[in-house]
């Protein structure tokens, strides 16, 4: 007895065992498969984080670039007027130049009329003391032809 009771023990102390491991192996692949899960379930949210990010500096991306296409859009309207007003001012640069000229032209015009005006005044009025002298010179003659 006291030997099939030792053998019933050891078969015992083996089924144990073998439901031990057995237990272990069950508990092991449960917690392996617990931290799967945990490790896939935090892996997502830093996913989702990850892709709210991407969006957010696309987005970021895209009211920069309409900032900027506002701004340019009144520099370059700026920069065109700019360039407009640049031309109208040699435009009227040469134009004022051309006015210059002309205007120095007619100047030189009116001051030759002058002189020649005044040298006819000076002639005409030479003739007027010319005449008067013949005449003073005549009656001179006369009162002295008289006599």
């Amino acid at each position: 007895m006291y030997s099939s009771s030792r053998v019933l023990a050891a078969s015992a102390i083996s089924v144990s065992s073998s439901n031990a491991e057995k237990d272990t192996k069950d508990l092991e692949a449960s917690l392996n498969h617990l931290l799967h899960l945990h490790n896939h379930n935090s892996l997502s949210p830093r996913h989702d984080a990850e892709k709210a990010k991407k969006d957010a500096i696309m987005k970021a991306e895209r009211v920069s670039e309409l900032l900027v296409e506002a701004v340019n859009g009144g520099v370059q309207d700026s920069f065109i007027n700019q360039e407009r007003i640049e031309f109208e001012i040699r435009n009227m640069a040469s134009t004022i130049t051309n006015f210059m000229k002309q205007t120095d032209q007619w100047f030189a015009s009116t001051h030759a009329l002058n002189t020649a005006v005044k040298e006819i005044g000076d002639f005409e009025n030479w003739m007027k003391v010319m005449e008067y002298e013949c005449k003073s010179i005549t009656a001179a003659i006369k009162n002295i032809h008289q006599e």
